[in-house]
């Protein structure tokens, strides 16, 4: 296996091979685009904050990415493939330096048809929604950075969202239909990859594979009622959330759930919410509030705060309060909080969600998503940590997993170690035949590294 060589690269002499390639040389922008959102987490803090690319390219169609790749490989250059840089764990940070690809301008849709569209990585989810919706269809899920992400960042890094409690996670079969990469080999190839092929690249943090195009399954679009319930108890109102999850008759987009204080960070609807309150953020088809309405009366809720699909038009919607957005707000009012991405095990009555609650109270502040998994209503767990060390953090983390809680680690840049814990097989043998000197996203992939 081959690797990077480590004499010193000419960037001019690289930046002239580029003809016609809009490049990004100025430094503040260099900087600004090296970024993403990993002061999330003070480990990643400490390990990234001076990891900055050599120089930007900005292309705009696969051609030219095929002549960056071929110019990247002759300089033995590492080259890391960035979105909208809205990812959460150093996806898309140059560790090594290099040129960062940013797929921001191929931004076309080639075509949406009832189920199914194709589109280039850099169109943003919100754009890719917004026209599908025109011929009632519309994306199966997005994350809380939908104004903002675009659709290849979010199937490199991301993994679930908004939508997650009808399809499940990107990885689960039938979410993803097909990809086209550009290879770094020394003559650079476009493969197209379908069916389970698409796995080999799939939340793989461009680590072997430069995404040019894909086709995205679509849903039926519903006109969906934003909702907050409020409890006095959080066990009541998580309780409540799996009952709605369970609830097949009922068409919803979002349960998430959250413990007091959390609901108390949140600008724009904290004034509807009560002092104390345990809360759920709901989306529900607005063809089903009456059974809604009756579900929350049974486990005595409050609705405190309801928006007509029409009104969700204005004003900050309510997904841009779940799941990672969680974290962004808590962090604009104490720095000093973090976060944890956890699993729990599916079990209608959240037995070890109750026990993580009462063992750490106010340490380690529930936020709950219920997503669809192995055909369960399943609850995830993006808790908001009071951190005051990594040595506390680590044991939060192994107190979760020694009582079978799985944790997917928002503080480490390794893809294997944040959620997958094992070597994907499948993503290394891909990599070592289409990235034989291991210049994409280097140091990222575990498996590489120990080979």
């Amino acid at each position: 296996m081959t690797t990077t060589k480590t004499k010193p690269i000419n960037w001019d002499a690289l930046a002239s091979e580029l003809t016609d390639i809009e490049i990004i040389r100025d430094p503040n922008q260099i900087i600004k685009l090296s970024l993403d959102y990993y002061h999330f987490s003070p480990i990643l803090q400490s390990q990234l904050k001076d990891k900055k690319a050599n120089l930007i390219v900005r292309p705009t169609n696969e051609t030219e990415i095929l002549q960056i790749a071929k110019t990247c490989v002759k300089y033995q250059a590492p080259l890391i493939v960035r979105g909208a840089g809205t990812g959460n764990y150093g996806q898309c940070i140059p560790l090594e330096g290099g040129v960062v690809l940013d797929t921001t301008k191929m931004n076309n849709i080639n075509w949406i048809k009832p189920g199914l569209s194709s589109v280039e990585p850099g169109v943003k989810l919100v754009t890719l929604d917004k026209k599908a919706k025109e011929i009632g269809w519309e994306l199966r899920m997005f994350p809380s950075t939908y104004r903002t992400a675009t659709i290849g960042g979010f199937i490199g890094g991301g993994s679930s969202g908004i939508g997650s409690i009808n399809y499940g996670g990107l990885k689960d079969r039938g979410n993803l239909s097909a990809v086209r990469v550009v290879t770094m080999e020394d003559q650079p190839r476009i493969i197209e990859l379908r069916g389970d092929h698409v796995q080999k690249v799939n939340h793989a943090y461009g680590t072997n594979g430069i995404i040019t195009q894909l086709e995205i399954p679509l849903a039926p679009t519903y006109p969906w009622a934003e909702l907050i319930v409020t409890f006095d108890d959080f066990m009541t109102c998580a309780k409540f959330a799996q009952a709605l999850g369970d609830s097949d008759g009922i068409v919803k987009k979002l349960i998430t759930i959250f413990a007091w204080p959390i609901p108390s960070f949140f600008p724009g609807v904290k004034k509807s919410i009560p002092q104390g309150k345990h809360c759920a953020f709901l989306m529900i088809s607005e063809y089903s509030l009456e059974p809604f309405q009756d579900l929350v009366k049974e486990f005595q809720g409050e609705i405190c705060y309801q928006k007509t699909a029409q009104e969700t038009n204005k004003g900050t919607p309510i997904y841009e309060y779940t799941w990672n957005h969680t974290t962004l707000h808590a962090r604009t009012v104490d720095t000093n909080l973090t976060y944890l991405q956890s699993g729990f095990p599916s079990d209608k009555n959240l037995a070890l969600v109750e026990k993580m609650y009462q063992h750490f109270g106010d340490e380690v502040i529930m936020h709950l998503e219920f997503v669809r998994g192995d055909g369960q209503t399943t609850a995830v767990g993006l808790q908001i940590v009071r951190y005051t060390s990594e040595k506390r953090l680590n044991e939060i983390i192994e107190y979760h997993e020694e009582n079978g809680v799985n944790i997917f680690n928002p503080h480490t840049y390794i893809l294997e170690d944040g959620g997958m814990k094992t070597t994907n097989i499948q993503q290394l043998e891909f990599k070592q035949k289409v990235d034989p000197y291991g210049l994409l996203n280097p140091g990222k992939m575990k498996a590489w590294l120990e080979k």
